[in-house]
Protein backbone atom coordinates (compact mmCIF):
# COMPACT_ATOMS: atom_id res chain seq x y z
CA UNK A 1 0.00 0.00 0.00
CA UNK A 2 0.77 3.57 -1.00
CA UNK A 3 0.13 6.82 0.61
CA UNK A 4 0.57 9.98 -0.32
CA UNK A 5 -0.07 13.31 1.79
CA UNK A 6 -1.24 16.37 -0.18
CA UNK A 7 -1.51 19.82 1.19
CA UNK A 8 -1.55 22.08 -1.43
CA UNK A 9 -0.03 25.64 -0.95
CA UNK A 10 -2.81 27.36 -1.73
CA UNK A 11 -4.62 26.18 1.43
CA UNK A 12 -3.92 26.85 4.87
CA UNK A 13 -0.95 25.19 6.44
CA UNK A 14 -2.61 22.22 8.22
CA UNK A 15 -1.45 21.50 11.75
CA UNK A 16 -2.48 17.99 12.82
CA UNK A 17 -4.20 16.63 9.59
CA UNK A 18 -3.84 16.50 5.93
CA UNK A 19 -6.24 18.14 3.01
CA UNK A 20 -6.11 15.22 1.30
CA UNK A 21 -4.42 11.58 1.49
CA UNK A 22 -4.20 9.53 -1.52
CA UNK A 23 -4.05 5.83 -0.69
CA UNK A 24 -3.94 2.51 -2.88
CA UNK A 25 -4.15 -0.70 -1.28
CA UNK A 26 -5.66 -3.81 -1.68
CA UNK A 27 -7.81 -4.47 1.61
CA UNK A 28 -10.24 -1.22 3.28
CA UNK A 29 -10.63 -1.44 7.17
CA UNK A 30 -13.51 0.48 7.95
CA UNK A 31 -13.42 1.37 11.90
CA UNK A 32 -16.41 2.05 14.02
CA UNK A 33 -16.95 4.76 16.13
CA UNK A 34 -14.45 4.54 19.18
CA UNK A 35 -15.14 6.51 22.70
CA UNK A 36 -13.60 5.86 25.97
CA UNK A 37 -15.10 2.38 26.69
CA UNK A 38 -12.82 0.23 28.92
CA UNK A 39 -12.63 -3.46 28.56
CA UNK A 40 -16.02 -3.81 30.70
CA UNK A 41 -18.03 -1.30 28.91
CA UNK A 42 -17.72 1.85 31.23
CA UNK A 43 -16.30 5.21 29.67
CA UNK A 44 -12.66 5.46 31.25
CA UNK A 45 -11.67 8.99 32.34
CA UNK A 46 -13.53 12.55 33.02
CA UNK A 47 -11.53 14.73 31.30
CA UNK A 48 -11.28 15.41 27.21
CA UNK A 49 -7.70 14.86 27.06
CA UNK A 50 -8.00 11.36 29.07
CA UNK A 51 -10.84 10.10 27.23
CA UNK A 52 -9.71 11.46 23.92
CA UNK A 53 -6.73 8.94 24.50
CA UNK A 54 -8.79 6.23 25.48
CA UNK A 55 -10.49 6.94 21.98
CA UNK A 56 -8.00 6.84 20.10
CA UNK A 57 -6.16 3.35 21.58
CA UNK A 58 -9.49 1.91 21.10
CA UNK A 59 -9.20 2.50 17.77
CA UNK A 60 -5.76 2.03 17.23
CA UNK A 61 -6.32 -2.07 18.63
CA UNK A 62 -9.05 -2.24 16.11
CA UNK A 63 -6.86 -1.19 13.60
CA UNK A 64 -4.21 -3.42 14.62
CA UNK A 65 -6.58 -6.32 15.11
CA UNK A 66 -7.28 -5.66 11.27
CA UNK A 67 -3.33 -5.92 10.25
CA UNK A 68 -3.24 -2.66 10.04
CA UNK A 69 -0.65 0.34 11.80
CA UNK A 70 -1.97 4.19 12.15
CA UNK A 71 -0.08 5.09 9.38
CA UNK A 72 -2.33 3.40 7.12
CA UNK A 73 -5.22 5.60 8.52
CA UNK A 74 -6.64 7.56 5.11
CA UNK A 75 -9.67 9.45 7.30
CA UNK A 76 -10.51 9.87 10.54
CA UNK A 77 -13.70 11.66 11.68
CA UNK A 78 -14.11 13.11 15.72
CA UNK A 79 -17.16 13.80 16.92
CA UNK A 80 -17.18 15.82 20.29
CA UNK A 81 -19.53 17.29 22.40
CA UNK A 82 -18.14 20.56 22.90
CA UNK A 83 -15.57 21.89 19.84
CA UNK A 84 -14.47 24.69 21.90
CA UNK A 85 -13.23 22.15 24.79
CA UNK A 86 -11.42 20.42 22.14
CA UNK A 87 -9.67 23.74 20.77
CA UNK A 88 -9.19 24.40 24.62
CA UNK A 89 -7.27 21.16 24.71
CA UNK A 90 -5.76 21.36 21.03
CA UNK A 91 -2.16 21.14 22.13
CA UNK A 92 -2.54 18.45 24.68
CA UNK A 93 -4.69 16.48 22.16
CA UNK A 94 -2.14 16.92 19.17
CA UNK A 95 0.51 15.66 21.65
CA UNK A 96 -1.20 12.35 22.14
CA UNK A 97 -2.45 11.82 18.70
CA UNK A 98 1.30 12.32 17.60
CA UNK A 99 2.92 9.31 20.91
CA UNK A 100 0.18 7.33 19.89
CA UNK A 101 -0.45 7.77 16.22
CA UNK A 102 2.70 9.42 15.03
CA UNK A 103 2.76 12.30 12.68
CA UNK A 104 1.34 10.65 9.72
CA UNK A 105 -1.82 12.40 9.61
CA UNK A 106 -5.19 11.04 8.45
CA UNK A 107 -7.74 13.23 6.10
CA UNK A 108 -9.63 14.53 9.80
CA UNK A 109 -12.43 16.19 10.47
CA UNK A 110 -13.78 17.40 13.74
CA UNK A 111 -17.76 17.71 14.03
CA UNK A 112 -19.97 18.87 17.13
CA UNK A 113 -22.54 16.71 18.45
CA UNK A 114 -25.10 17.07 20.95
CA UNK A 115 -24.43 14.28 22.73
CA UNK A 116 -22.86 10.51 22.26
CA UNK A 117 -24.63 6.69 22.64
CA UNK A 118 -22.98 7.11 26.01
CA UNK A 119 -24.12 10.17 27.92
CA UNK A 120 -20.63 10.20 29.90
CA UNK A 121 -18.87 10.69 26.44
CA UNK A 122 -17.08 13.69 25.51
CA UNK A 123 -15.31 12.74 22.35
CA UNK A 124 -15.42 9.59 19.68
CA UNK A 125 -13.54 8.45 16.91
CA UNK A 126 -14.11 6.62 13.96
CA UNK A 127 -12.11 5.93 9.95
CA UNK A 128 -11.00 3.97 7.77
CA UNK A 129 -7.44 2.28 6.72
CA UNK A 130 -6.38 1.08 3.89
CA UNK A 131 -3.90 -1.87 4.12
CA UNK A 132 -0.87 -3.89 1.61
Amino acid sequence: MTTERINPPALSPPAGFSHAVVATGTRMVFLAGQTALDGDGKVAGDTLPEQFARALANLLTALRAAGGTPADLARVTVYATDVAAYRTHARELGRLWRELAGRDYPAMAVVEVVRLWDERALVELDGFALLP
